[in-house]
């Protein structure tokens, strides 16, 4: 077998049993009460890893998430509440390291941000279509058919006016 043939093979062979080395599981963090446990895995579904920004705490493999995880599990491990990690962690990092910041005069970009921009577009929209409905074509006035007329008749060269490509108005 030439080497052009197999190093594709090997390459692919070597990502697949390279992947497992970067997963990562929630089994290294234990805990007693299966109550505890679950409040852990619901926090780290409802915090933003800061680095993926679309991932939760729970679903990222940035080393800022392990660390924040291992911080939330530690401060759950003191007997901290929910309340107190998130105050803890909003303090730190603001509100982008929640998933649903609370709405506030400072979130209200966040909030109504979008709602607006979409309010702008569909006035302008709206605008736009109006003007275009009422740019109807004018009709022309008596004078200006005559005219028409006696320039198609000059240009077809016959005496006769040529008739128009397009209906006219009625």
């Amino acid at each position: 077998m030439s080497k052009k043939r197999w190093l594709p093979a090997a390459v692919l062979a070597g990502l697949v049993a390279a992947s497992p080395v970067g997963a990562f599981t929630l089994e290294e963090y234990t805990f007693d009460d299966p109550a505890r446990a679950a409040d852990f895995r619901k926090l780290i579904e409802e915090l933003r890893c800061l680095v993926c920004q679309n991932e939760s705490l729970a679903a990222s493999q940035a080393g800022l998430a392990k660390d924040l995880r291992d911080e939330v599990y530690r401060m759950l491990q003191e007997g901290k509440s929910r309340e107190e990690i998130v105050t803890f962690l909003v303090a730190r990092y603001g509100d982008f390291v929640l998933f649903a910041p609370p709405v506030k005069p400072s979130t209200y970009p966040l909030w109504f941000g979008p709602l607006l921009i979409g309010g702008v577009g569909a006035f302008f929209l709206a605008r736009v279509l109006l003007r275009k409905k009422e740019s109807t074509e004018a009709e022309l006035s008596a004078e200006e058919r005559e005219r028409l007329q006696a320039l198609l008749a000059a240009e077809s060269g016959d005496g006769k006016p040529t008739q128009p490509r397009h209906k006219e108005r009625a």
